[in-house]
């Protein structure tokens, strides 16, 4: 006799079987891929908390003339603010210097001279929008593309969609950070969740100080024999209750177990930076195990080379509601040189061109003043910044209008950039799609499409 939860089980691992099951979460669901593809892998270097696209990379000077005066209404009315709703609105102008820098002249903050050196090897989008002007569902939005909980993250759709390139570690990896200045961003684990994907699609998370994962010494005693003997023995019971429940998340759960043995062995190699040369360290400005975003940044190089397929840097600070100039001022310390240092190495060894690196936040801040030196949330206009993996170099994308305020020219919407990251993978992001509810569900949600303007 059957029971109703058997057959349910039996049901939700489908025609695939737990064999072929495993073999499509080992090669990738799009096989072969839509198209060839520009970049293997992501690194995105994440800037949480809304980096203001006015003292980093959107050059305003008619707000410069305007500071002070109230913003024309014109700009705002009807228009979605956060904690500025039914407060005056003042116009509050950079705070921050301007300079055009490389043959390409791009125009950056002057605080960020590493970065500007690298102009011509970036695209700047000036013109990112989004839809949630609060942190969390932001962040969500960013992530997986919708704002509802359970959704996949964006890291767990290219492991899906791609598979894995390494055997010794997480093809998902989430590295943070934390600086000086602005308020702590929190974020939600569920931030690089599978969602309703086979748990093996998540994102793992390595610690920056101590350990990079709980558990990851062998305890005493027990010898690497022992510790397979153990393995083996628990994916034999798994297998047994697999081939009883057919559910698909018992061959999840073996490989789980195969993946922490291996990591005993290649996560102490993955940090170990005594070998790396002093001039490499010097570069990144990176003190091995101080859990800076500069460590980060290098960590994120060894693991790219190491094959790991989307690697995601959070760092936390950026949310700047006062004392914006004298906050990025600290901010640009902490990520000028790390984040041109990597651009700098992966394309020294050859890594840059299938290396997709993103620069950029949930969304930015506000043209008008908070607390008088700050500024508030702000969605209609933000700048992110790509380089390598078939982005083209030295070029701007898109523009704010004069003030800053919405993207006016060539818009490009969260779902846009997503749509673009799975191109430049080789994945069409209107075909790959996963049955949910009843539904094609993906991660460009009904919209979406290929910013090709910003393509070699």
């Amino acid at each position: 006799m059957q029971t109703r939860r058997a057959f349910l089980n039996r049901s939700a691992a489908g025609a695939l079987g737990l064999t072929a099951l495993q073999q499509l979460i080992a090669k990738g669901a799009i096989q072969p891929l839509h198209h060839a593809a520009k970049a293997k892998r992501v690194i995105f270097l994440y800037q949480a908390g809304g980096p203001s696209h006015l003292e980093t990379f959107d050059s305003k000077p008619k707000l410069a003339e305007m500071h002070g005066k109230p913003m024309p209404e014109s700009f705002t009315k009807g228009q979605q603010i956060a904690q500025l709703q039914g407060k005056p609105l003042i116009c509050f102008g950079p705070q921050l210097g301007f300079k055009r820098f490389g043959k390409s002249g791009q125009e950056m903050c002057e605080l960020f001279p590493q970065m500007g050196s690298i102009a011509d090897d970036v695209c700047i989008v000036r013109s990112m929008w989004g839809e949630q002007i609060n942190h969390d569902p932001a962040h969500t939005l960013m992530n997986t593309g919708s704002i509802l909980t359970g959704r996949p993250s964006m890291g767990s759709w290219v492991l899906y969609g791609l598979g894995s390139d390494t055997e010794d570690l997480p093809g998902y990896v989430v590295l943070m950070s934390n600086g000086r200045g602005g308020q702590m961003q929190p974020i939600a684990q569920r931030q690089w969740s599978a969602g309703f994907l086979p748990s093996k699609y998540q994102g793992v998370k390595l610690n920056s100080v101590g350990d990079p994962v709980l558990y990851i010494q062998t305890p005493d005693g027990l010898g690497a024999g022992g510790q397979r003997e153990s393995i083996e023995a628990i994916a034999k019971l798994n297998r047994e209750a697999g081939k009883t429940l057919g559910d698909p998340e018992i061959e999840t759960r073996i490989a789980q177990y195969e993946m922490a043995f291996r990591m005993q062995t290649s996560v102490p190699g993955l940090v170990d930076m005594s070998k790396e040369p002093a001039s490499v360290l010097d570069a990144y400005g990176a003190v091995p195990g101080d859990g800076s975003f500069s460590s980060n940044c290098l960590l994120a190089r060894r693991l790219a080379e190491r094959g790991v397929r989307f690697i995601q840097l959070y760092h936390r600070d950026w949310d700047h509601h006062g004392g914006v100039k004298k906050n990025v001022e600290l901010k640009a310390q902490e990520v000028d040189k790390p984040t041109a240092a990597l651009i700098n190495d992966l394309k020294q060894r050859g890594m840059l061109d299938d290396t997709l690196v993103v620069w950029g936040g949930e969304f930015g801040r506000t043209p008008m003043s908070q607390g008088g030196d700050g500024r508030d949330h702000h969605i209609k206009g933000f700048s992110y910044m790509l380089a390598g993996g078939g982005i083209k170099p030295g070029i701007s994308h898109g523009a704010t209008d004069e003030l800053g305020y919405a993207a006016v020219e060539k818009p490009v919407s969260v779902h846009d950039f997503h749509a673009t990251m799975l191109h430049l993978l080789g994945i069409d992001h209107l075909r790959m799609t996963v049955k949910y509810s009843g539904l094609d569900a993906r991660l460009t949600g009904i919209s979406g499409e290929v910013v090709k303007e910003i393509l070699r």
